[in-house]
């Protein structure tokens, strides 16, 4: 009777247990995952990568609760023999009860992403391959609490859980691939691997059934379930070795991209589409500003950071990681940033920023010395047609960290000419760009970028030389 008494409350317990588990893991699930999403990327290799990044959380909370209900049943057994069936009947209906929040969280998001337009597929083998990293937390909780049935042992199982698999994330050796997570970052480019996911999914499910066969092995002293632990201990290591077989870089996957025409050509990655008006918005003034000089551009390019990029004539490649708030502006920074090589002296960084500034639309630095505040003075007397024309006359200075106060109106002796003693030369007068400041002679007018109507995004295949993008309906 004690015992049928605390088997009893141990059910009550369970059932309450199991639904504020339920709760938490979802509660958890969403947040997490969410975190995870890369902001304003709309394709569903992004919504799997954030709900299997949700276990991070997840998984020891299911393994602090696996550990739990297993400390609780081992009291409550007294030692009792038990059938293959009662011993694994507990951690299968907590692996149905964490696999509902694993569900409920996926469905939050797929709603979320059903609501617009996304690319890509959704892979079910990055689906199955979250639900196996959950049954491997399940398994190392369930074993843990059964062989240390002590009460703070579900607390242990959660902190150990969490500190094993971050480090195995975190770190640059092969044992990263083993854990239930992706590779990050994720990379839209690149795509996720169905091939990589399924031998994840194998490495997993075996690791987690020769954990649970092995303890039922040793709790019913059977030797068919030791059998059966053995065998999935051989598709564990079957899994192992084709994920270290595997390439360590995954190739970029073809893209057909995004384009928008006005007010310049932009093409992002097909989920980064509603990033297409902005991005637009914030480089025309820029194409504007290097109309005519070797940094001039036409159309824009999304590409990703790694890997050897062959672009078209007339085309500039940018970077775009997210679209979060902020995004075009940090893509034209860095685009502007990577026109001239950073310089090392202080004097020429100073009239480098000076540029950078305007080409940015930002005020113009007044230098950490007297000389680039006098450059930016004169710098700041000019037109913006004058400036491009100077630009165009001092590209190759500008790009190679060559420019001079020469170049900003420094006073320059002509060839040939004296000064004498006591006598100064006009101000602004220079030998490379004469009478720049304040009577500016312009050179002959340089093609400015025109704006094209505006017109429906189409679909360009990624790296069509020499072709602009033709629009699909």
């Amino acid at each position: 009777m004690p015992v049928r008494e605390r088997r009893g409350v141990s059910r009550e317990e369970l059932q309450q247990s199991a639904l504020v588990a339920v709760a938490i893991l979802l509660v958890l699930g969403v947040f997490a995952a969410w975190s995870v999403l890369i902001p304003g990327v709309s394709a569903w290799e992004n919504v799997i990568v954030a709900v299997i990044g949700s276990l991070r959380l997840t998984g020891p909370v299911a393994a602090a609760f696996a550990a739990w209900v297993a400390v609780r049943r081992r009291r409550g057994t007294g030692g009792q023999s038990l059938t293959t069936w009662q011993a694994v009947r507990a951690p299968l209906a907590i692996l149905v009860v964490v696999g509902g929040s694993f569900v409920a969280t996926l469905l939050v998001l797929a709603i979320r992403t059903m609501l617009t337009e996304q690319a890509g597929r959704l892979l079910p083998s990055g689906l199955v391959m979250g639900m196996a990293g959950l049954a491997l937390y399940v398994a190392i909780g369930w074993v843990t609490g059964w062989l240390l049935p002590w009460t703070i042992t579900p607390m242990l199982a959660g902190l150990g859980c969490y500190g094993l698999f971050t480090w195995l994330v975190q770190g640059t050796t092969w044992a990263d691939r083993l854990a239930p997570a992706t590779r990050e970052p994720y990379d839209p480019f690149r795509g996720l691997s169905a091939t990589a996911l399924t031998d994840q999914t194998l490495w997993l499910l075996g690791l987690s059934a020769a954990l649970l066969l092995g303890w039922a092995a040793m709790v019913t002293r059977q030797a068919l379930v030791l059998a059966a632990a053995l065998l999935a201990v051989l598709a564990a290591g079957t899994g192992v070795a084709r994920l270290l077989g595997e390439p360590q870089t995954i190739s970029a996957q073809r893209v057909v991209y995004s384009c928008q025409e006005w007010p310049i050509m932009v093409c992002v990655h097909p989920g980064m589409r509603p990033g297409l008006p902005e991005l637009g918005s914030a480089f025309v003034k820029i194409a504007s500003r290097l109309a005519g000089t070797p940094g001039e551009f036409s159309r824009l390019e999304q590409h990703p950071r790694s890997g050897e990029v062959s672009l078209p004539a007339g085309a500039a490649l940018i970077h775009v990681d997210d679209l979060a708030a902020g995004f075009a502006d940090e893509a034209a920074d860095e685009f502007v940033e990577s026109l001239a090589q950073r310089c090392d002296g202080t004097p020429a960084g100073g009239y480098r920023d000076i540029v950078v500034a305007w080409l940015l639309g930002k005020p113009l630095p007044g230098g950490p010395l007297p000389e680039h505040q006098y450059a930016a003075a004169w710098f700041s007397g000019l037109t913006d047609a004058q400036r491009r024309d100077w630009l165009r006359l001092y590209y190759s200075d500008f790009a190679t960290c060559r420019l001079q106060s020469s170049h900003f109106g420094g006073q320059v002796e002509q060839p040939g000419q004296t000064v004498q003693h006591g006598q100064k030369q006009p101000a602004g007068q220079n030998t490379l760009y004469p009478q720049v400041y304040p009577s500016y002679q312009a050179p002959a007018p340089a093609p400015s970028v025109t704006s094209v109507p505006p017109s429906a995004p189409g679909d360009v295949p990624a790296g069509e030389p020499g072709t602009h993008a033709q629009r699909r309906d």
